[in-house]
């Protein structure tokens, strides 16, 4: 039975109606509940169906309307794409017709599925792609569906091609945005690592900050750090953050082998368990019982060299996924290195404060000591004289105070050059004067300071720090080494500069034979103007004195 124009028209405008809900949600799941409800509702049939095809054409998804619970229940499979559904899974036309039966494709229905006769399928197309089809049946109040029913149809099925198209766009674009976000964190972690394992050599603060900002990436309550022994069999565990740490502490050593420490050292493998309470590897008795339910623990490598072993543990079920474990393997790898590095750096100052020890040493031997020994010699002599010839002797004894006194500025140099300094909370200037005073009292030589006005507290503490310390460093070798009567420092600012600059009039050195064989000292010096992003200059010329130029910039560059 055709239409009429008015009823078409009708027909159109609801259907145009019924288009614009279904975007209303860009929900996929909803979206497609929509589709097959307005199909339903359009044409008056008792049962619908909306079949959902993946990018290979397969049957994913199959959302029926008009049957109940209890009958989907009682078949033994949803459709997996036969029969009449195969049949329209391929076509760009629509399927209409009056008895499913009759159809050659027809494979009939299994057991307890509603009887169906009449049947309108059509296909769900973007383009040259079908995303899936609308299947109708039964329609109601008459035997088989119309032209005008299958046009309708089709015409939904344009509007649900590019809703569906819309609502995949959107949810790849959520989970493109799940992903950046996932992302986002993971690179924070690994910048945050970066950033604390490239700023710093030692241990306790690597140890701190790495275990500090994976719990804080991972969202656990509990973490700690084991760190393998000397005697390459024996883990000791050197740091807990986080709650129940008397728990954790009571099992702080484990050999390799024994326990998640000890077989995550073994294997050199991350270990991930789930269920403590039931795991007989475990071995921590007070950590189930504080209520902890999974831990996950990583190896700490550099290179070959195991280092020790990170753990961190939590209260809750959530699973640590396998992205998790990768990120936490990759900050294994860093801090392993970091470590090994620190211990290496530690070292290599241990060994530099005994070779400076068995220099000054040497220096005290060669030169205070032997001195101090000629006025002694000196001394003697004197008392042999001091009856024939008192005048004689009278000058002998002046040289001999002359020479004690010389003793007494070199032992004060070396003083003033062992002796710990920081620069605390006084500010650059103030730190500067209080080294001034310091070299003035102990060598007596004189010292012209020229600075700004202002008190320079802008100047971020780091590079306040770094210009203290080479100043300190000048000042010792300026009484140690140069043996200097005098010392200009002057410092001054830019805009983007702040700058420091000590002169000294003593014994100077030959810069080409001090690059093959530079000190600590110097070295030192222009390790700490670099590390803050500046530069140094040294000039000297023997005889005349020594020039040390610095400047390190006013901000801190990110």
């Amino acid at each position: 039975m055709l239409l009429t124009r008015e009823q078409l028209q009708d027909r159109l405008f609801a259907l145009h109606s019924a288009s614009l809900e279904l975007v209303k949600d860009v929900s996929l799941e909803t979206l497609l509940e929509r589709i097959v409800s307005t199909a339903c509702e359009q044409v008056d049939a008792r049962y619908a169906a909306l079949g959902v095809l993946d990018d290979t054409g397969k049957l994913i998804k199959f959302i029926t309307i008009g049957m109940t619970d209890a009958q989907i229940k009682k078949m033994a499979h949803p459709p997996v794409g036969k029969g009449l559904i195969g049949e329209l899974m391929d076509v760009k036309f629509p399927l209409r017709i009056p008895v499913i039966s009759d159809h050659p494709h027809a494979v009939g229905f299994p057991a307890f599925h509603p009887k169906m006769a009449s049947f309108l399928g059509v296909p769900i197309r973007a383009g040259d792609k079908q995303l899936g089809q609308i299947y109708l049946t039964e329609k109601i109040d008459a035997v088989e569906f119309t032209a005008d029913d299958e046009m309708i149809i089709q015409m939904l099925a344009s509007y649900a091609a590019t809703a569906i198209t819309n609502a995949r766009l959107y949810e790849q674009m959520k989970e493109r945005d799940v992903a950046l976000t996932r992302r986002n964190v993971d690179m924070g972690l690994l910048n945050g690592i970066a950033s604390t394992l490239t700023s710093s050599l030692e241990l306790d603060e690597i140890l701190n900050k790495t275990l500090g900002l994976v719990m804080n990436y991972m969202k656990v309550e509990a973490g700690d750090i084991f760190l393998l022994e000397e005697d390459k069999t024996t883990l000791r565990m050197v740091l807990h953050r986080g709650q129940a740490a008397e728990a954790f502490w009571t099992r702080n050593i484990f050999n390799v082998g024994d326990g998640y420490p000890g077989i995550v050292a073994k294997t050199r493998k991350p270990l991930v368990g789930r269920q403590l309470a039931s795991d007989a590897s475990f071995l921590r008795d007070a950590v189930v019982q504080a209520g902890f339910q999974q831990i996950a623990c990583v190896p700490l490598l550099s290179g070959e060299n195991l280092m020790g072993v990170m753990s961190i543990a939590t209260r809750t079920n959530d699973p640590f996924d396998e992205r998790n474990v990768q990120m936490l393997v990759a900050v294994g790898a860093w801090a392993g290195l970091a470590i090994e590095n620190a211990r290496l750096h530690s070292n290599a100052r241990r060994l530099a404060v005994l070779e400076e020890r068995d220099r000054i040493g040497m220096d005290l031997h060669d030169g205070i000591i032997q001195s101090i020994y000629g006025v002694g010699l000196a001394l003697e002599g004197v008392q042999l004289t001091l009856n024939d010839d008192p005048v004689s002797a009278k000058d002998r004894i002046h040289h001999a105070i002359d020479g004690l006194n010389q003793a007494i500025r070199d032992i004060r140099a070396y003083i003033l050059d062992l002796r710990p300094r920081q620069l605390g909370n006084e500010g650059l200037l103030a730190g500067i004067k209080r080294l001034i005073a310091e070299y003035r009292a102990h060598t007596f030589s004189e010292v012209i300071f020229t600075g700004p006005d202002a008190d320079m507290k802008d100047l971020p503490h780091t590079q306040s720090l770094a210009l203290f310390h080479i100043c300190q460093e000048a000042l010792a070798n300026a009484a140690k080494h140069a043996k200097a009567k005098k010392v200009q420092i002057v410092v001054w600012t830019t805009s983007e500069r702040a700058l420091l600059e000590i002169k000294d009039d003593g014994k100077g050195f030959d810069l080409d034979k001090m690059q093959t064989s530079i000190g600590h000292g110097l070295a030192n010096m222009q390790t700490r103007a670099h590390a803050v992003g500046g530069d140094i200059d040294i000039s000297s010329v023997h005889g005349e004195g020594t020039t040390i130029l610095v400047w390190v910039p006013r901000s801190i560059k990110h």
